[in-house]
């Protein structure tokens, strides 16, 4: 048995929200049709990971994200894995992998 599987979904959940949210700053369903809660990044600074891999962790280091910055993540829709949430950034308008703890302000924009 391999235990090394990729998460699936959010690959394939990028390429489609790219499509979706290309030049808007409102929310458009993502991966599952949920539509990314509004938040903000709570920590000084949070680097964002373009994959999760079960038994290894976050993977593909994007950017680093700032207190403030506007990110999406609808709670109990979106997954979750060892504390790293999948989300969307409303800045460049793509998804990736966050500290959950590093998301909150829920609905403040």
């Amino acid at each position: 048995m391999n235990k090394r599987r990729k998460v699936s979904g959010l690959g394939a959940a990028a390429l489609l929200s790219t499509a979706l949210f290309a030049g808007t700053a409102h929310a458009e369903p993502g991966p599952g049709g949920a539509v990314p809660e509004h938040a903000v990044v709570v920590c000084d600074s949070a680097t964002m990971y373009a994959d999760y891999i079960t038994g290894r962790g976050p993977t593909g280091a994007k950017r680093v994200l700032h207190r403030g910055d506007k990110v999406g993540h609808t709670r109990g829709a979106h997954a979750v894995f060892n504390g790293w949430a999948a989300m969307h950034d409303f800045g460049p308008n793509d998804w990736g992998y966050l500290r959950r703890d590093c998301i909150g302000g829920f609905g403040s924009w």
